[in-house]
């Protein structure tokens, strides 16, 4: 068993690479040394794949030639040692079935005659060594016969792996014995194989939140991802003993459209894994957001006035994945029905003369049903959401609905029935969403609304949209539909109100399912996708004012959120142009439902219990504007004298007199007595009275104010100094605190308050915690105390996925009559320290901070300040606007660039 030393005794490779000299290779492993030579063609070859994958050969050839590639590393190093006729070199899993990707694991299985057990102990650890060395990723396992078989009987995922054994080198017999003693006569038979997978395959999907969808897919692990097709492959296997799935052409397991789908599918995935672990130099599965860029570029995808080249390329991506998904779903089940055809009942019950139940699974009664009936395409969906027990469509039908779609034309739209149909949908009580979502998977809602076919797959590639156009509009629905629920009182108690009280909830859906079709196509969504509401509305009937309040709905869908984050909304003039907006109470309730199903919809994190306040608050202070009368606007001074009022009844229970409480407000404006509530006054009057020190009182608890709950509130009083707001912003930074809001007054006795609304990492309140409370105390104090020099400002490297949002900073400016200030609008990916950077460049311009409305939308800022001149005047030169706002953008986007220099 010692070295081979004579290397013509070694065979030649039985399969000759045409892109590979193999006399070549025996000679240089002749001369030595071994390892180099190895090394050297690995590389040698490696770059031939990769070129060859950039000229866009065909993925199949690359897969099935690198595996073949390492066959034949694999036989010359088996054959660098001696052996007998008891052991074989096995290749399973994705190498045993000759597929390989360039960073891939190389499946191993050494396997040994029962009776050799320890014989070659020494000689493998040195041939497993010989192959780490030449850079090979081996997953090697050294079994004996009975081992394997007791390992595969007990593990699902090992008895899987050796459907698909393929021998190497070594005694080809013991494969075949391996093959017969792990076989579904033994052990796993077909319907238990079958259970195992589908219960491997939940799992797996669970993992995944059961989506194609997310925003960096997994291509192997995902549902629709590479690991569906091979389940179906393996059940296949094992079920009809064929060694491919091809061999089951005409035996009714696939149409030859599936089958064309199948093949496209894994391609292309395929395509996308190469590419990926090319790239990424690692068996990388994600298609992270630093490869989906350059994987465009490669594919020949390019930018257009409507989409970027990475999103057409993650649509095609998610297109693919998801006619995998159903696929998979498809072929399972007809497995399973044939696997447990002795199993199951055939009970047939009839539905009417178009359909019947076979099962508890709905199905056609006739091949011809959708070609005599084309109005069956949408009926079947109408029978299954008013029956609840019907489990699923059986999968010759659902290839029937899919063969039969395209019947699904001008002519079906307009037929009366049909659109009777599909309005009937949105006034079931249960199963809308999911027949939706079973309509899109087959092809039919996008067929019948062809703007919903547009949106199909189509990612908007950021950090604040986590899912694709067409899953976005459904999930709003779906959060529409459980406001209904008992349990969303408590996380939504307005909007559960809503729907409780309102009816023609069908409008509010189909406000849902419009509000962002126009993104389809080039132009402002909104008004695309009121113009689309409008002409469905007039083309299925709906009232002329049930038609108008949908299109408003959808033209008006942004403007809730937009004027709860970004416009002063304790501002009674803002809450009466708000007001005059939504006209009446139903489209103020409609409007504020479908704006929180939409911002829950968007991104998990948006929706926070700061963000709820302020949309709370909006919506009170509307209804009550509505209820008031449009005409009957707030008189300011009223409402200054009234808080006024409240707050001395406070601070009379705290024995603070109103003289004292009037000389303090003595020095504060009028807009801080509009701006701020009652209880907030006479918190902060109480402080300033009984403090007798020019250092700064800084005070921090949760907001108690119903309008701003949902946040832990920080006040600052200063000696008013231009760093402050810079000093402040740092410090919350370094405590990892979050700032939603920042109201900035300044007093005519030259100090400074402020008060700050921040959320911790986490985006939420920092809660009843007096240890935190004291720490952030501190560090303000002491940061108050270094005010002369602020060079220094926060930094955090930027996150991973936000470094591949190379988005930059854009601001705009104008002048805004009513309050006085200049209006500053930034909008730039977050990052810690961003708004002590942005203080900074308004230090070194003489600018002053009169107010701050933050507003974070998952990884993007975008800000709105109201500034001044050191006079208080708004900016009137054009050039020093200019050079604000250039600063502002160099300032932000030169700390992205060094993250991201520093990070590669």
């Amino acid at each position: 068993m010692a070295k081979t030393d004579v290397a013509p005794e070694i065979p030649y490779f039985p399969c000759q690479p045409i892109f590979f000299n193999q006399s070549r290779f025996r000679l240089d492993l002749e001369k030595g040394p071994v390892i180099t030579v190895f090394k050297d063609a690995i590389f040698g070859v490696n770059e031939h794949f990769n070129t060859r994958f950039a000229e866009g050969n065909e993925i199949r050839d690359l897969i099935a030639e690198r595996a073949t590639f390492i066959d034949l590393i694999l036989h010359y190093a088996w054959h660098q040692y001696r052996w007998d006729n008891d052991i074989a070199l096995i290749a399973v899993g994705g190498y045993g079935r000759g597929e390989l990707h360039p960073k891939s694991d190389i499946d191993l299985l050494i396997l040994l005659d029962n009776k050799a057990a320890k014989k070659y102990n020494d000689q493998l650890q040195v041939l497993v060594t010989l192959l780490w060395d030449i850079g090979l990723e081996i997953g090697c396992s050294v079994r004996s016969m009975k081992e394997c078989a007791k390992i595969a009987k007990d593990d699902i995922t090992v008895a899987t792996n050796l459907i698909e054994a393929r021998r190497l080198a070594g005694n080809d017999k013991l494969r075949d014995q391996l093959q017969v003693l792990t076989g579904p006569d033994y052990m796993w038979p077909a319907d238990k194989f079958y259970k195992a997978k589908r219960e491997e395959q939940q799992d797996r999907h669970a993992k995944h939140n059961y989506t194609e969808y997310n925003l960096e897919p997994n291509i192997k692990n995902a549902p629709g991802g590479l690991r569906d097709i091979q389940t179906i492959n393996w059940v296949a296997k094992r079920y009809y003993a064929v060694p491919t799935i091809s061999k089951l052409g005409g035996m009714n397991f696939f149409t030859e459209q599936e089958y064309a789908i199948l093949r496209h599918g894994e391609a292309f995935l395929w395509r996308v894994r190469y590419g990926v672990h090319m790239l990424s130099g690692r068996a990388e599965e994600r298609l992270l957001f630093e490869h989906q860029r350059e994987l465009a570029k490669l594919f020949g995808y390019e930018d257009d006035d409507s989409h970027l080249a990475v999103e057409k390329f993650m649509r095609d991506y998610y297109r693919a994945v998801l006619a995998l998904r159903e696929l998979n779903d498809v072929l399972l089940q007809h497995l399973g029905e044939v696997i447990y055809a002795h199993k199951n009942r055939h009970k047939i019950t009839p539905i009417n003369d178009r359909f019947q139940l076979h099962d508890d699974f709905i199905e056609v009664t006739r091949n011809s049903v959708f070609e005599e009936t084309p109005s069956g395409l949408l009926e079947i969906f109408l029978i299954m959401g008013n029956n609840p027990q019907i489990k699923g469509v059986r999968p010759p039908t659902i290839r029937l609905i899919r063969e039969s779609r395209a019947l699904i034309d001008d002519r079906f739209r307009n037929d009366p029935v049909n659109k009777l149909m599909f309005i009937e949908l949105f006034k079931m009580e249960n199963g809308l969403v999911k027949q939706l979502r079973r309509m899109s998977r087959y092809g039919v809602l996008g067929r019948y609304l062809p703007a919903f076919g547009k949106i199909t797959g189509q990612m908007q590639h950021d950090l604040f949209h986590r899912y694709t156009v067409d899953a976005h509009t459904l999930l709003v629905i779906q959060n529409l539909r459980e406001f209904r629920h008992p349990e969303a009182e408590k996380q939504f108690p307005i909007a559960a109100h809503i729907m409780k009280k309102r009816q023609h909830l069908n409008l509010l859906y189909l406000a849902g399912l419009f509000h962002d079709i126009g993104k389809g196509r080039g132009g402002d969504h909104s008004v695309l996708g009121a113009q689309d509401a409008i002409q469905f509305g007039e083309q299925h009937g709906l009232r002329g004012k049930d038609t108008r309040l949908v299109a408003w709905l959808v033209e008006k869908h942004l403007l809730m959120s937009y004027v709860s984050q970004k416009k002063d909304i304790s501002d009674p003039e803002v809450i009466h142009d708000f007001a005059l907006e939504m006209g009446d109470q139903r489209h103020l309730d409609y409007l504020y439902t479908l704006t929180v199903a939409d911002m829950c919809g968007t991104n998990p994190d948006i929706w926070n219990t700061w963000r709820a306040s302020l949309m709370r608050q909006l919506y009170m202070d509307t209804r009550r504007a509505l209820r008031r009368g449009l005409e009957n606007t707030i008189d300011k001074q009223e409402t200054i004298e009234e808080t006024q009022q409240w707050a001395l009844a406070k601070l009379s229970d705290k024995n603070i007199n109103e003289t004292d409480a009037r000389a303090v407000w003595a020095d504060l404006g009028d807009e801080y007595f509009i701006r701020e509530s009652h209880l907030d006054i006479a918190w902060q009057t109480e402080a300033i009275i009984h403090h007798q020190s020019e250092q700064p009182i800084i005070l921090i608890r949760e907001t108690t104010s119903l309008e701003f709950e949902g946040a832990t509130q920080i006040f600052v009083r200063a000696k008013d100094d231009q760093h402050i707001f810079t000093a402040v912003a740092n410090c919350l930074a370094s405590q990892q605190l979050n700032i939603q809001d920042a109201r900035l007054y300044s007093s005519a006795d030259g100090y400074t308050v402020d008060t700050f609304y921040v959320l911790d990492e986490n985006d939420q309140p920092i809660g009843d915690n007096p240890e935190r409370y004291q720490i952030i105390l501190d560090s303000l104090h002491e940061e108050l105390m270094l005010l002369d020099d602020y060079s220094d400002v926060v930094r955090r490297r930027t996150p991973r996925a936000l470094k591949q949002f190379a988005i930059p900073t854009t601001t705009s400016i104008s002048n805004d009559i009513a309050s006085g200030c200049t209006v500053l609008e930034v909008i730039s990916p977050d990052r810690t320290g961003l708004l002590a950077t942005i203080g900074q460049v308004f230090m070194d311009h003489n600018i002053q901070l009169q107010n701050a409305k933050i507003s974070t939308l998952g990884e993007r800022i975008e800000d709105i300040f109201f500034i001044t001149d050191t006079n208080g005047s708004p900016l009137g030169n054009a050039q020093q606007c200019d050079e604000l706002q250039t600063a502002i953008c160099s300032s932000l986007d030169q700390h992205v660039e060094k993250d991201l220099a520093a990070w590669q």
